[in-house]
């Protein structure tokens, strides 16, 4: 039998072409395309069931500004030279902000520009993702308290 977990992690990808140019000692280099892959590993509450179609959804419509564009174009890109790492800094920022609108925790993003180069962003070490685990254990086994003594004393007397 699996042993029940406190929340469900999920893996989802999402694929933007987008072209970039890099600045290197003042000098603008060509403008060039990828097909940027960013990876966004998140987490929600194990409670029922679990939509990720809308978050998948939210990613795509948040990177849908970016799709076949040239990013140093696009703000903070016009003033912030757009490597991987900067990108993928930033998405981790904003992507952040969304998934926990919607009730997830993002574990991490990776983002790759090429099939063998990736960079990522994680906060499994982090204070605030380890907070997110802890409320969702107090939550759970509130719940089984509150379940347990409702059997107990009878559930119209709870």
């Amino acid at each position: 039998m699996r042993k029940a977990n406190i929340y469900r992690e999920y893996r989802l990808k999402a694929y933007l072409n987008m072209n970039h140019f890099i600045t290197i000692h003042g000098k603008q280099g060509q403008t060039h395309p990828h097909t940027w892959e960013f990876v966004v590993t998140m987490v929600v509450a194990r409670e029922g069931f679990v939509e990720f179609g809308a978050f998948e959804a939210l990613i795509e419509e948040y990177l849908e500004k970016y799709q076949n564009k040239i990013i140093n174009t696009i703000a903070p890109f016009d003033m912030v030279i757009p490597t991987i790492e900067n990108v993928t800094d930033y998405f981790d920022v904003e992507l952040q902000k969304l998934l926990r609108q919607q009730g997830g925790e993002l574990v991490s993003i990776e983002g790759s520009e090429t099939p063998t180069r990736g960079y990522i962003v994680s906060h499994r070490n982090e204070p605030e993702f380890a907070e997110w685990v802890g409320h969702r254990q107090a939550e759970q086994v509130s719940g089984v308290v509150q379940y347990v003594v409702g059997k107990i004393v009878g559930e119209e007397a709870w």
